[in-house]
């Protein structure tokens, strides 16, 4: 009895499961197609709603008895005049005279600039002290020399200032090196001093006061002075001079 009752058991639920899968499996597909189907046509219709409208065009055509004239090809409104008032009195300056032909001299020549130039100068009012004019002849250098300059002779210091040491970098125990490029003259002056490299910005000033205080034999070139560049190291050392 008790296996009949198993075998219908397992036969029922087995018929029922099997009907209400196929019932139930059946609804779930529909479903789904009817999402995706819902979602597809969202998606073109939003597609469709945001495209914009081609814009129209209206072309009207008229026929040649409805055009009116051209217009004119002439400038019917001309421009005002405008009334210049002549000059009250002609120049005089500039002004060429005619010459008879009798008082040309045929001897007469027009003088080149050459010429013009080896004429003195006319005589201008002094102060009337009476002294003679003074001619100065300094040698005047139109710029600094280029940085590489062919020389025969190179200049030598013919006198060397030495820097004072600053109290701060003494104080501190800092020591360096300063190279200073400086424009010597024609004259072996000097006329500019740079600060090429440094060891600490506490030795600059006092090297560059330093270096305007050198005197330099003229570099030469061509048997003649010529303005030239020099580097020269001033080293700070806190034992120098022992």
């Amino acid at each position: 009895m008790v296996a009949e009752l198993a075998s219908l058991a397992s036969k029922y639920g087995a018929t029922e499961l099997r009907g209400l899968y196929q019932k139930h499996a059946m609804r779930g597909l529909i479903v789904a197609i009817a999402i995706h189907l819902a979602a597809i046509g969202a998606y073109y219709l939003g597609v469709y709603l945001s495209k914009d409208d081609e814009p129209v065009y209206t072309v009207r055509i008229l026929k040649y008895s409805d055009l009116g004239p051209p217009p004119s090809i002439e400038n019917s409104q001309a421009a005002p005049a405008v009334s210049v008032s002549a000059p009250a009195a002609k120049p005089t300056v500039g002004t060429p005279v005619p010459v008879p032909d009798a008082e040309i001299s045929p001897e007469a020549t027009i003088a080149t600039q050459t010429e013009m130039a080896a004429q003195p100068s006319a005589a201008t009012e002094g102060t009337g002290s009476g002294a003679p004019p003074v001619i100065q002849n300094d040698i005047i250098d139109n710029g600094p020399p280029p940085d590489f300059v062919p020389v025969e002779k190179q200049p030598v210091p013919i006198k060397q200032v030495e820097p004072p040491y600053p109290e701060i970098a003494r104080r501190a125990g800092v020591e360096g090196t300063v190279w200073v490029k400086i424009w010597v003259d024609k004259e072996g002056k000097p006329v500019k001093a740079i600060v090429q490299k440094s060891d600490a910005e506490l030795f600059n000033q006092p090297a560059i006061d330093a270096a305007m205080k050198w005197v330099f034999t003229p570099a030469v070139m061509n048997n003649g002075p010529v303005a030239v560049w020099v580097s020269i190291p001033f080293k700070f050392r806190l034992n120098q001079g022992k």
